[in-house]
């Protein structure tokens, strides 16, 4: 049972943020909860405010090998010369992010509870797919609720990588792990937490480590 976190930053980004990433990536290395990827989602906000925070993150996840991923927005993508960015169902199309940020970016795509949404992305040129929510959530509304079913079938039926993502927590992160998530999409769960973002971290990595690897 593997997955790797895949962080996506609160709605609001402060000054102290810097911080709290720093701390949330250093407490994941080396152990069953490391830190694959950070998404920048601001939603409502600039072009300028997202290209300072991203100016301002990026340089931290790219020192510890964090891909460092926009969402919605690929020209901002581009411009920040970010990894790759992360598109909903109605921001654009693969190939035109394709076009824009080159071959080796990393690209996803929303797919809610959608087996053909998800096909229809792989075909298109997606890194990776992403379902859910599969629990409940105060980050972002949501009306797609797919049963961890769809994780176990997506991973036999293909080796495109599948995101999951809505209300995940330490708590219940076990059960999309073992049903298939190759990553699981957190936020809340770490930014909120109330000993810091480095111990939910650690209860994230206690929750998905193997049985043996305590022994």
């Amino acid at each position: 049972m593997t997955a790797a976190l895949y962080l996506i930053t609160p709605p609001k980004i402060d000054a102290a943020f810097e911080d709290a990433l720093t701390e949330a990536l250093d407490a994941g290395l080396g152990t069953a909860a490391e830190v694959a990827c950070l998404q920048l989602r601001l939603k409502d906000v600039a072009d300028d405010e997202v290209l300072r925070a991203g100016e301002a993150l990026l340089p931290i996840c790219r020192a510890r090998g964090v891909a460092f991923l926009v969402n919605d927005r690929a020209d901002l993508a581009k411009r920040l010369g970010a990894d790759g960015v992360h598109l909903g169902q109605t921001d654009g199309s693969v190939r035109e992010a394709r076009g824009l940020l080159g071959p080796d970016a990393d690209i996803g795509v929303t797919c809610h509870d959608s087996y053909d949404l998800a096909m229809k992305a792989g075909e298109e040129g997606a890194d990776y797919v992403a379902f859910g929510a599969f629990f409940p959530t105060a980050t972002k509304e949501t009306v797609h609720r797919p049963d961890p079913d769809i994780l176990t079938s997506w991973s036999m039926m293909t080796v495109l990588p599948c995101v999951a993502i809505g209300g995940i927590t330490p708590e219940n992160c076990r059960s999309l792990a073992r049903a298939g998530a190759d990553y699981l999409a957190v936020s809340g769960a770490v930014w909120n937490h109330a000993a810091g973002p480095g111990a939910a971290v650690a209860a994230f990595a206690a929750a998905l480590r193997e049985p043996s690897d305590a022994a």
